[in-house]
């Protein structure tokens, strides 16, 4: 009976586990498999408006709208706030440029591009970090586009707002708003199925609709109030007895518009790698990624000065809003048909900036995990499917601290970041050994998997910052004033000082191997015209030597380096 147990769960075993096209190079083993390996050409398809798509789902967003909104209650002025915007918008822009370049040049994913800095084994520190917050942000973004599926519920059956609470009493949230939470994860999941390949519909009919219905909501609401209201005339305003200047809330500022997207910067090879040539990225990203994200801030202050000027309050959170403009279900037929399509449009965007930036994401973290077992499609799924382990609806509607330590962890992803551009960039001059980043018999196994100068330069990058984290959630009015200034600066100090002391290992404590590459182009990841820029034999040359008999080029090259 045992053995017909066994053999069952091998039978079982081997349905599930992964494989790849060995003549595409796809093997599947403890490192690789079809969704790790560097991308062929073939599969490279994304242009400049897959970009420009990618980072409009980053832009036209529910938190992209009430960015103006935090500066403003400490005090600044609109010109002030909108400053720290342009700044911090351009900066993101820039550090996600640079860390995606590796995806560009070498065409691995995050998940990969950590194994030369951190180790094979080691590498599974900042992915181990991703996947958790992988999870928690897809949950709490499932929650908050349920909260738009509401809204469009009540538009169209305007009895749903007042339905009957069927959740007991001490759960943390309403039965519509658990109803709008199953509706929009379900007609989610759907979306798991599509590879990253094949995003530029979705990306297009997405970034066409949700951008409308911005613009339509503002002039709406300019028409009607005749007039963008006292919100745009807000000057400086700092609050009696306040320990900050401006200069210093500005600098706060700039550290969480960039910090809030670290998340996104560290993953940026996740998606620069499917793009066809350098310019499809750099063009979409500053197009969409600066631009389109300052528009949005713009779009958000403007429609909320208006609207205050019409209902006498200030509703930052466009659901609020929403409800308002249709008296939560009892206006005019005209107003929920409008309201409908405008939450529509805020939840599509919440819908595939979720699939894209958590989901998709997290999967492919995953498939690092196991390779064996788990591609970007069932990682994906993992990762839904978790958003009900996690119960978004705990976090949101009470543990109001613990989203705040979850938005400034950026404290811990930019040492990281740090890391990964010293290391490539100055350390290896942006060489890479593709073949030694899929086995342990290579220069990237260290000592036992792991590379032990990144670890005490990841952790001198956070020490510093971390008790301005604590006493900011704690809101502890009496801490040092240091330890405040010092998490006013937390993503650069962190990026900075890592990258110093990494630097400084790596000079004290060589590395062997450090800036090698591969001379042949051992999984056929290169176009001609690249492998010549490396310098790197391409595949067809290979193939040309098997062909004629005589001996390999590429096994020449392992022999001499070797």
């Amino acid at each position: 009976m045992a053995v017909g147990l066994r053999s069952r769960f091998e039978s079982i075993k081997e349905k599930v586990r992964l494989h790849g096209d060995e003549a595409q190079h796809e093997q599947t083993d403890s490192y690789s498999n079809r969704d790790l390996i560097p991308l062929p050409p073939s599969r490279r398809v994304w242009g400049w408006f897959h970009y420009y798509g990618f980072w409009t789902l980053s832009s036209l967003n529910i938190t992209n709208w009430q960015t103006p909104s935090s500066f403003l209650t400490r005090g600044l002025s609109v010109s002030q706030s909108l400053g720290i915007i342009i700044v911090g918008r351009a900066l993101i822009v820039a550090f996600s440029t640079l860390i995606a370049y590796c995806g560009l040049t070498w065409h691995i994913g995050f998940t990969v591009q950590n194994r030369y800095t951190w180790g094979l084994r080691g590498s599974y520190i900042p992915l181990l970090q991703r996947i958790l917050l992988n999870f928690i942000w897809n949950a709490i973004q499932c929650w908050n586009g349920g909260r738009l599926v509401a809204v469009c519920l009540t538009a169209i059956w305007p009895s749903f707002a007042r339905m009957e609470n069927f959740l007991p009493e001490n759960f943390p949230a309403t039965g519509n708003q658990f109803v709008g939470f199953i509706v929009f994860w379900t007609v989610s999941t759907p979306l798991l199925w599509i590879r990253p390949e094949k995003f530029r519909t979705p990306f297009l009919f997405t970034t066409i609709y949700s951008a409308l219905g911005m613009i339509a909501i503002m002039i709406w609401a300019l028409a009607t109030a005749h007039g963008a209201g006292p919100l745009l005339r807000t000057g400086v305003a700092l609050p009696e007895g306040s320990r900050w200047n401006v200069s210093w809330l500005m600098m706060a500022g700039v550290n969480q518009v960039i910090g809030g997207i670290a998340a996104g910067i560290t993953n940026g090879s996740d998606f620069s790698r499917y793009a066809r040539n350098r310019r499809a990225y750099v063009v979409g990203t500053i197009t969409s990624g600066w631009l389109t994200g300052i528009l949005v801030c713009v779009v958000g202050l403007v429609t909320t000065s208006a609207a205050q000027k019409l209902y006498g309050e200030v509703y930052w959170n466009p659901p609020d809003l929403l409800m308002r403009m249709m008296e939560n279900g009892e206006g005019s037929s005209a107003a929920r048909a409008g309201v409908f399509f405008l939450a529509f449009g805020f939840g599509l965007t919440s819908m595939f900036e979720n699939i894209c930036g958590n989901a998709v994401a997290g999967g492919i973290d995953l498939a690092g995990l196991w390779p064996h077992y788990i591609n970007i499609r069932r990682g994906a799924i993992i990762t839904f499917v978790a958003a009900w382990v996690v119960q978004p609806w705990q976090l949101v509607n009470r543990a109001t601290t613990f989203i705040q330590v979850l938005s400034s962890f950026s404290v811990f992803l930019s040492p990281m970041i740090g890391l990964m551009a010293v290391d490539f960039y100055l350390l290896r001059g942006q060489k890479v050994r593709l073949s030694h980043l899929y086995t342990s018999n290579s220069s990237y196994w260290y000592r036992h998997g792991v590379n032990w100068r990144a670890i005490p330069a990841w952790i001198c990058g956070w020490i510093p910052t971390i008790g301005g984290l604590v006493v900011t959630v704690k809101q502890d009015t009496d801490a040092p004033r240091a330890l405040y200034q010092l998490y006013f600066m937390a993503f650069f100090i962190g990026f900075f000082t890592s990258a110093i002391i990494f630097f400084v290992l790596n000079k004290l404590f060589p590395v062997a191997g450090m800036g090698e590459y591969d001379d042949v182009d051992t999984y056929g990841t290169f176009t001609a015209k690249e492998a010549e820029k490396l310098g790197i034999c391409p595949a067809e040359s290979q193939t040309d030597a098997y062909d004629s008999g005589e001996p390999s080029l590429a096994q020449e090259t392992f022999d001499k380096k070797e």
